[in-house]
């Protein structure tokens, strides 16, 4: 039985959609300004704010990020008067990055202002798939409901992709770079290169359950992968569409083999790559689509992901 007083704050995307996919979305009663999945929750309270202007260039978005954090302060802050009337019973946000939704020693602090309400925080920190299912698991039972079913669904679909390509020669997973930064670069870690090796394809640079990685031009023409993703942390389809446009005017673009045969995907890393919740699933499933059309096709072309084509932003 459903408690009727929960009342929830998420502080990141996934986590709204990890409350939400354990049937708690009308729980939920505030949510961070960057949560915008189930479309359901867009009319809740908005509970923090970024120090940054995500509409600047790349360049100048990183270079404002790192400013910040130089100066130990944080990218996010937390509304704590619109926390105080919402008066919450928990409040899940995360300590994976700072870069990516307010970090928990923000959420500490303004919990110890509030007055009215002494919220559980539920902090998630996932680096890898398992530990997006253990966290599932973990806030279904602080929140006292059911997530068994959630998880057999998500890992089954996993299992779908894994069972069709394990048997693979390595002639046949194409070498794959995940670029979740266009200027300055930035390879995808964490659960990326998982999800790559899932789907059939030999991750670059990213390291399994490691923070994301800087990289030099020089190196990824070395490395000369067959397939090159754009995902960047925060960019939607056609905010990407554009980034990599900027990319392909270096002077090594070029070169690189996956240009020259057509084989630059790009995708919504917001929605999908860069939030480790439910939708990592539909992430492993578009990459197996991008690497093996004739073994997978799910639909997420054209929605989700696009072959990409210089000038066509």
């Amino acid at each position: 039985m459903l408690s009727q007083n929960l009342r929830i704050v998420t502080l990141l995307p996934s986590a709204t959609e990890i409350v939400a996919a354990l049937g708690l979305a009308d729980a939920i009663v505030g949510r961070s300004h960057e949560c915008d999945y189930p479309a359901t929750i867009k009319n809740r309270p908005v509970c923090t704010e970024a120090q940054i202007n995500s509409d600047k260039p790349s360049a100048e978005i990183d270079d404002d990020i790192n400013n910040l954090v130089k100066r130990a302060l944080s990218v996010y802050q937390v509304k704590t008067d619109v926390l105080e009337q919402l008066q919450p019973t928990h409040i899940v946000t995360q300590d994976q990055c700072d870069v990516c939704a307010v970090n928990f020693d923000v959420v500490e602090k303004a919990v110890a202002k509030l007055t009215n309400s002494q919220p559980q925080i539920i902090s998630l920190q996932p680096n890898l798939l398992t530990e997006v299912w253990a966290d599932i698991e973990r806030v279904a039972v602080i929140l006292g409901v059911e997530s068994q079913s959630l998880l057999n669904q998500l890992q089954s679909r996993v299992e779908t992709c894994r069972q069709k390509t394990q048997e693979m020669s390595e002639n046949d997973r194409p070498t794959v770079a995940c670029i979740e930064w266009t200027d300055p670069l930035m390879a995808a870690g964490n659960w990326i290169p998982e999800l790559v090796t899932i789907a059939g394809g030999n991750p670059l640079f990213g390291a399994l359950g490691k923070h994301s990685p800087y990289l030099e031009w020089d190196a990824l023409v070395k490395a000369n992968p067959d397939v090159i993703i754009v995902m960047p942390c925060g960019f939607d389809l056609e905010r990407t569409k554009q980034e990599t446009q900027q990319m392909a005017h270096h002077l090594q673009w070029s070169s690189l083999q996956a240009v020259r045969q057509g084989k630059v995907f790009v995708t919504d890393g917001n929605a999908y790559f860069n939030r480790p919740g439910p939708r990592l699933v539909d992430s492993v499933e578009m990459i197996a689509e991008i690497l093996h059309p004739d073994l997978f096709t799910f639909g997420y072309q054209g929605t989700a992901w696009e072959r990409f084509e210089v000038g066509n932003a």
